[in-house]
């Protein structure tokens, strides 16, 4: 009978892998930052594309809506976001962070740079290019073969 080594496992290795890197990161915003990674998504993704919506964010970031839907809900509470009807689809609405939703993502910024640059400067310079060349080879194969 063949065995199953689950420790080799690709899509297990990954999760493992991503799971740490997202709890090492989420230590540090949370603590810091007091947001959540839902939150910290929703930040990341309206500064690197300002006027999308919870389903744009949902669709990119790979999240439920309902975890989308109360991030905005909080980040709005808070301040750090604005919410305006879509003008091309009323059922749609407009996210964009606030002066201080940018003051608070330039922290972020700095923050993830930082923890990036820590993880990353385990690695020999050849290292870091091998992992980059992987993942993105990688990504193209995964979603290549998801039809």
């Amino acid at each position: 009978m063949d065995t199953f080594d689950l420790d080799s496992f690709l899509p297990y290795r990954l999760s493992l892998l991503a799971n740490r890197a997202r709890r090492g990161f989420a230590a540090h915003y949370e603590s810091e930052f007091g947001i959540d990674n839902a939150e910290w998504r929703v930040l990341a993704h309206l500064a690197d594309q300002p006027g999308i919506s919870v389903r744009d964010i949902q669709q990119r970031a790979e999240l439920e809506k309902s975890k989308v839907s109360r991030a905005v809900s909080r980040l709005d509470h808070r301040g750090f976001i604005t919410k305006t009807p879509d003008p091309s689809d009323s059922r749609l609405l407009c996210l964009q962070l606030t002066d201080k939703g940018h003051a608070l993502m330039g922290k972020l910024r700095v923050a993830a740079t930082q923890y990036q640059d820590q993880a990353l400067g385990q690695l020999s310079v050849t290292e870091r290019r091998s992992v980059e060349q992987g993942l993105r080879a990688l990504s193209v194969a995964i979603t290549d073969s998801q039809g």
